[in-house]
């Protein structure tokens, strides 16, 4: 029989004063790379932005999907970063977290320096281009499409940045599936009327998040609307539900 030094405490388990090697816990005995999270999991769909005259727009639903469950419904994913800087997120919610709280202690620390000079939201869009390329050689990528919407010094700032590093500027933004369904909704009004007003601009918004909201299951009808014009500071609206109307599906057939 063997003496209780030579036996386990339990199967598979250490013997008396070692400790227990769990597979793949142990850095000293793990193999293989180390695995990162691949896909996101809570997520948020399409953000728009379109520049106007005399400020920039955006807007983005409110809704966080845990998959295909429409799980979170009250969720912001617009962001006064300062006093001329908007972003907006599409991607996974808990890396939109981690890129908020970063920014916020970026603009304390600005603010500790007081050396009278602050961020912009070029600035802003370019460290983001930076932060997101890094974070993607690390194979650690944020699972994230950034708009960046300001007005700094009389000059609109619309631009976009994603997971990759891959970054533009422009005069109207999608992102999710409103790259497909709303960018050429907003293109096409831009270039009928490139002096669009902060009125007109709302309702070329409003009305793309509706056809969103008939086209993209991901989609909800309740929004946010933020607005950066004349130098003043930003504005995010109080959420607000699009007025919709569903007595055409009576008239779709082929999708029961």
């Amino acid at each position: 029989m063997a003496s209780f030094s030579e036996r386990s405490l339990w199967q598979n388990g250490p013997f008396p004063g070692s400790f227990h090697d769990f597979p793949r816990q142990n850095p000293t005995t793990m193999h293989g790379p180390a695995k990162r999270s691949m896909y996101p999991v809570t997520q948020g769909t399409s953000v728009l932005g379109v520049c106007f005259n005399g400020g920039v727009a955006l807007a983005a639903d409110t809704l966080g999907s845990y998959g295909s469950l429409a799980r979170f419904r009250s969720l912001s994913r617009l962001m006064k970063v300062n006093e001329n800087t908007v972003i907006g997120a599409s991607g996974d919610i808990a890396d939109f977290q981690y890129i908020q709280e970063t920014l916020k202690q970026m603009i304390i620390d600005d603010i500790c320096y007081d050396d009278g000079h602050g961020y912009t939201p070029k600035s802003i869009h370019s460290w983001l281009t930076r932060m997101l390329y890094y974070r993607r050689t690390k194979i650690n990528p944020l699972w994230n499409q950034i708009v960046v919407a300001g007005r700094n010094q009389g000059q609109n700032f619309l631009g976009y940045v994603d997971r990759l590093g891959i970054a533009y500027e422009a005069p109207t933004v999608a992102t999710g599936y409103g790259a497909f369904i709303a960018q050429p909704i907003l293109r096409d009004a831009v270039e009928k009327n490139p002096n669009l007003s902060a009125d007109e601009a709302e309702r070329l918004l409003v009305k793309c998040l509706e056809v969103l909201y008939y086209r993209d299951a991901r989609s909800l009808n309740r929004y946010e609307l933020a607005i950066v014009k004349n130098d003043d500071e930003p504005e995010i609206s109080n959420v607000k539900k699009l007025a919709t109307n569903w007595d055409v599906a009576a008239y779709v057939k082929g999708y029961e």
